[in-house]
């Protein structure tokens, strides 16, 4: 007996001592064939860690014995995870695939071609689904957030007592920035001035902006650019996020997405409901933020008849009812001197049909069109604006890329129907039919040199024959360098739907007079660099930009007696500046640093000055911590001074924002510190003037809302994919 336990402890001990045993390792990392320089391999079990050296290579000491997980990062590709035996083997080699979202890998559908960001000269901006998930953790009830923190974008608020917002591109008005879904104009007209904030981002995969003249790829309306919103599609794992969001503004969102897809048929279902109450911070007895009730669903149904055919239908819709101003008459109806409020009712309704097939190896065939409808009525005291707009949009296209050349030809229509109630003094309808041709190029000069060339004709059936060239040089490296520069010419058709009669209600404003206005002309001009490179442990990447461009015949609201009447200007706006990009990031740790500036002038005043509500400069700073269980980020912007449109100059001011979220298996909890710093107009000037019951609004330059804290939560029953 003593004997069998003397062995026993003597097999033990043998077990122990090889447990005990440390091994050299030595791990090669490739993709391609080619060493990855500067990729991260940790190994867990004994929280080592080391970088990769030219040769790709990585060499540990000391190692334990036995099962090893280690984990392999590096910026552009997969992480890897894998688990590996010592000492049966010292020597490894991992090969690493490309990250599919990262920058240079991801196909981008603005530039209508299937060429990856890396090959082709348009400068397009991606925001991906990652970061689209962190913005609508911050704002969940639409996609102002997302654009407002992108570089050398403002969101110009026009309303005080509705919240309504426009999106300015290079201090450049938003009527001039065209916004696509999924390559749809489904957003201008009537709607603009309400459209970012009844867009929720919780069904969008990605945000694709090109900033500077961009009307020979869509046609008119983007002569500062365009924003092309990409839906999420369904694969064959199901999805489903459900987000509840509270603040403590008394403002409550539900949003709930679903997707799932077969060999034949996919769906995606998404709903979303947000109710805000009259919210008024600094007790004026004036609403900073509006009583809102707001529902939109989008349901989209996918049959693949083929491997090569895709066929889509989607549906938007959308009720929302906003009503702001004097808190008492919202709360209770009372009237003597609590009689003002801004009451809009709106209801959108629009479809998508896609048809795509693939002819063979080299082409395919595109068919889409979309019918859009949007009722609105804008009710403040002694004064209503209503009226009712359709627009319908179709296109056909034929693409076709071999190894060097990717061109595509199309043509499209687009119409525009806009009838106002039938009571109205001033009757300002308004029909447009556009007809358009357009053929784009993308050709290898060379491994280094790619030429992109654009050409589109449209012809309008009110103001004649437009002719849109363009072309974008690209040059780039295997170094990390690459640089182009691309202009082009655009128009906008005038119409009665500008900020600056949307801040006054379209109350007194004349009708679009064709027989003395002329259509907006742009041309403009943007170059920019791009470098990036690790340096040790850290990767870093820099993009600069410079850009001009050139509105003439800019469409003026001038008085005319009691009335508003629109004129063309004399002379040009003349935008131009610089916006600086840089990102370092190491480990699970990121940082951004942005900068724009602005200098958009405006010719035809003497003098050429600074247009009004344009900073000059902009400055932000973001840092983020992300792992699988965490994500940690601080922001802080800066907006310089400002002209209002009397000449007073305006004071400047730094927001700080705090995002905290925990992720889980079956979802994440989050909390976020909006401008936790209380950084609001009503600090330095005030937002409403007297009298009460005939309130004045000065023109809005600094966040209104002030300090906003939300937690809410995520869950995801099925479908979860590692953060």
């Amino acid at each position: 007996m003593n004997k069998l336990i003397l062995s026993a402890l003597l097999i033990l001990l043998s077990c122990l001592e090889i447990k005990a045993q440390k091994s050299d390792v030595q791990i090669q990392i490739l993709s391609e064939n080619e060493a990855v320089i500067g990729a991260n391999i940790y190994l867990e079990s004994d929280q080592k860690s080391a970088v990769t050296d030219a040769e790709g290579k990585a060499q540990f000491s000391n190692i334990s014995n036995g099962k090893q997980t280690i984990i392999i990062s590096y910026l552009g590709f997969e992480t890897l995870k894998k688990t590996i035996q010592i000492p049966s083997q010292t020597v490894f080699v991992f090969h690493l695939e490309p990250n599919e979202n990262e920058l240079d890998e991801v196909i981008l559908q603005t530039s209508r071609t299937s060429r990856t960001v890396r090959k082709i000269p348009t400068r397009i901006e991606f925001i991906n689904s990652e970061e689209l998930e962190e913005k609508a953790t911050m704002n969940p009830t639409n996609i102002s957030m997302v654009l407002r923190e992108s570089t050398g974008i403002q969101m110009q608020q026009t309303s005080l007592s509705s919240g309504n917002s426009n999106i300015k591109i290079q201090g450049l008005d938003g009527r001039y920035t065209q916004l696509l879904r999924d390559g749809f104009p489904l957003y201008s007209g009537f709607s603009s001035g309400l459209s970012i904030m009844q867009i929720p981002p919780l069904d969008l995969q990605q945000f694709e902006i090109i900033k500077g003249s961009s009307s020979t790829l869509y046609g008119g309306g983007a002569i500062a650019g365009l924003v092309n919103m990409v839906s999420k599609t369904p694969d064959e794992e199901p999805d489903l996020d459900i987000m509840l969001t509270q603040t403590h503004a008394l403002g409550s969102t539900a949003n709930v997405f679903y997707s799932k897809r077969n060999e034949k048929f996919g769906t995606t279902l998404y709903g979303s409901a947000h109710y805000q109450k009259a919210y008024d911070p600094e007790d004026d007895d004036f609403s900073n933020l509006p009583q809102t009730k707001s529902i939109s669903f989008n349901p989209k149904f996918f049959y693949y008849p083929s491997e090569k055919t895709t066929f889509w239908l989607g549906v938007n819709g959308t009720y929302d009812d906003r009503i702001g101003g004097d808190m008492t008459k919202i709360k209770s109806q009372q009237n003597g001197i609590h009689q003002y409020t801004e009451d809009n009712v709106s209801k959108r309704l629009s479809s998508q049909a896609v048809y795509k097939t693939q002819l063979d190896s080299l082409s395919n065939f595109n068919i889409k069109n979309s019918i859009s409808y949007f009722d609105r009525s804008l009710q403040v005291p002694d004064f209503n604006f209503s009226g009712k707009q359709i627009n319908t949009f179709t296109e056909v296209s034929y693409e076709r890329a071999n190894a060097k050349t990717d061109w595509i030809l199309g043509a499209n229509v687009y119409s525009v129907n806009f009838d106002e109630a039938d009571e109205a003094v001033l009757q300002r309808d308004q029909k447009e039919l556009t007809y358009g041709l357009f053929a784009n190029s993308i050709f290898d000069i060379s491994e280094n040199w790619i030429l992109e060339t654009g050409l589109r004709t449209d012809y309008n059936t009110n103001w004649g024959f437009f002719t849109l060239p363009r072309i974008s040089l690209l040059y780039k490296n295997e170094n990390g360098f690459s640089s182009r520069i691309g202009g082009g010419l655009g128009y906008k058709i005038p119409d009665v739907f500008t900020e600056e009669a949307e801040s006054i209600n379209f109350e007194n404003v004349l009708g679009i007079d064709k027989d003395n206005l002329k259509a907006e002309r742009s041309y403009g001009v943007n170059y920019d660099f791009n470098y990036q490179t690790r340096l040790g442990e850290i990767g870093f990447s820099a993009n600069q930009l410079f850009y001009v461009t050139a509105i003439q015949n800019a469409l003026l609201l001038n008085s005319s007696g009691t009335n508003f009447k629109f004129e063309n200007a004399a002379e040009v706006i003349l935008s131009k500046g610089a916006e600086t990009n840089i990102k370092f990031n190491y480990k699970d740790f990121k940082w951004f640093l942005n900068y724009a500036f602005i200098d958009a002038r405006l010719h035809y005043l003497a003098g050429n000055p600074q247009k009004p509500l344009t900073p000059k400069h902009n400055v932000g700073s973001v840092i983020m911590y992300e792992s699988e269980a965490w994500r940690i980020g601080f922001e802080t912007y800066y907006t310089g001074q400002q002209l209002l449109s009397n000449g007073t100059k305006t004071t400047d001011f730094t927001t700080m924002g705090f995002l905290l979220m925990r992720n889980f298996k079956w979802g994440a909890l989050f909390s976020n510190f909006e401008n936790f710093t209380d950084r609001r107009q009503s600090r330095f000037s005030p937002l409403v003037l007297p009298t009460h019951d005939r309130p004045v609004f000065p023109e809005i330059y600094a966040p209104t809302d002030g300090f906003i804290f939300s937690m809410g939560i995520i869950i995801k029953p099925f479908g979860n994919k590692v953060h």
